[in-house]
């Protein structure tokens, strides 16, 4: 910037007393140093020193300009550091943990997008439903379904709002039609998932002014991935009970259903999770801003095109 930079030259000056020291200070030339104070000159439209061929002092003017220049040329060139901070923090390598499903079919095409908005970023992603031990595991943050229990760990809400959709594809519908309330889901073929050995076969609901219900269902496929489950359900394999997340597109573009909307489906709010305060650095503080309002955009707004 030429302007900061011949206030620089011009503070400098007046506190050496000399051009030549200011311009070795700079290394530039003399002539460079003195065309600076010209310029500087030329647009306040006063002169700022009087020159001999052994001495410069500051003019009346020059001494007023100073006074008011020198706490200004600090603040510029302090903002002009904090800057430069704050575009450096944001560059680095990113190691992220995400589900299955949500990594691949959503989260993906978000942290191009980021990567885009900031090229200095490099991304590290592991997907797995397994859930990673964000102490032992080589990651910085990790995205979750459902609020860690563990309280040393901190934990950004990215889609506190976001819930279970109950959804088949039409064409498992058009052949055994729908369920009329959970209750009827045992006579339908289900597709679940299996964390380790334990698999998911039972679907909580809620009935406005009635207890809440675990209903246990029939499983036809069990997969230890999230994305297989959804894709089983795009195929017309049964039903599913997935995250809102996971199938807002299948469901805007009619590729899935939803079902038995009267009934309220399970919580499971999404999370940024890291292993404490020490690792919200600016880059994950970040990261988390852009994903939570792209969480927003998606459970409110029109939906993306799912992959």
């Amino acid at each position: 910037m030429k302007a900061l930079s011949d206030l620089d030259i011009f503070v400098r000056t007046a506190d050496n007393g000399s051009l030549s020291a200011t311009a070795r200070a700079l290394d530039l030339t003399p002539a460079a140093a003195s065309a600076a104070l010209k310029r500087l000159e030329l647009e306040l439209g006063v002169q700022l020193f009087l020159r001999s061929t052994r001495s410069l002092r500051l003019t009346p003017h020059g001494e007023q300009f100073l006074a008011q220049c020198r706490p200004a040329l600090v603040a510029l060139q302090q903002a002009g550091a904090q800057l430069a901070q704050g575009e450096q923090a944001l560059k680095g390598v990113l190691k992220l943990s995400a589900p299955s499903d949500l990594g691949r079919n959503v989260l993906l095409p978000w942290l191009n997008e980021f990567q885009e908005l900031y090229p200095g970023v490099d991304i590290r992603l592991q997907l797995s439903d397994r859930m990673a031990n964000v102490y032992s595991d080589p990651v910085d943050a990790a995205f979750r379904y459902g609020k860690p229990p563990d309280s040393s760990l901190v934990a950004l809400p990215l889609a506190p709002s976001n819930r279970r959709v109950l959804c088949a594809a039409p064409a498992y519908l058009a052949r055994h039609g729908a369920p009329a309330t959970p209750h009827a889901l045992g006579g339908h073929a289900c597709l679940c998932f299996m964390l380790g050995e334990e698999v998911n076969d039972r679907w909580c609901f809620a009935l406005a002014g009635a207890p809440a219900i675990s209903v246990r269902v029939k499983s036809a496929n069990v997969a230890n991935d999230g994305d297989a489950v959804r894709r089983w359900a795009l195929l017309g394999k049964g039903i599913c009970y997935k995250s809102g997340l996971d199938v807002t597109s299948d469901l805007a573009q009619g590729r899935l259903q939803a079902l038995c909307t009267d009934w309220t489906t399970e919580a499971v709010p999404l999370f940024l999770v890291v292993p404490g305060r020490r690792q919200l650095t600016p880059l994950v503080r970040r990261l988390h801003e852009f994903i939570a309002q792209r969480c927003a955009q998606r459970l409110s707004g029109p939906a993306e095109t799912a992959a």
